[in-house]
């Protein structure tokens, strides 16, 4: 939902993963011009009150590859030390936190729990 051009997503095994939860590519123009550019995602399942922090954000950096970027997704947020340090160092990291996801469903008309729900059973039953 947040990035339409992803034309292609692997998630990677629970275990020995390259400290990646999926790799994939996402489009970049059209038709025979267009190209393909690679990225590692790392999914963090945190509580409100636990943020993604300088060492998490770190793992995700060091595993990038050349002319890779990075997407962060988390349930939680990031803590400010390491959003600082990710916009200070340019490094090509899109972030998503709690209030992304949310915001997200929203627009895509799953603005409840019971809609989401719905969404959830529909889409990966």
């Amino acid at each position: 939902m947040l990035i339409p051009a992803i034309v292609d997503v692997d998630v990677t095994r629970p275990s020995r993963d390259g400290g990646r939860d999926a790799i994939g590519k996402m489009k970049i123009g059209r038709g025979h011009s267009a190209v393909l550019v690679d990225f590692a995602l790392e999914a963090k399942c945190y509580g409100i009150g636990n943020s993604v922090g300088v060492r998490e954000m770190s793992r995700l950096i060091s595993r990038l590859r050349h002319r890779q970027f990075g997407i962060l997704v988390t349930t939680s947020f990031v803590d400010s030390q390491a959003y600082r340090e990710i916009k200070e160092d340019q490094h090509p990291i899109v972030v998503v936190s709690a209030i992304d996801i949310v915001d997200i469903l929203r627009s895509h008309g799953h603005g409840d729990v019971d809609a989401v729900r719905r969404w959830l059973v529909a889409e990966f039953r």
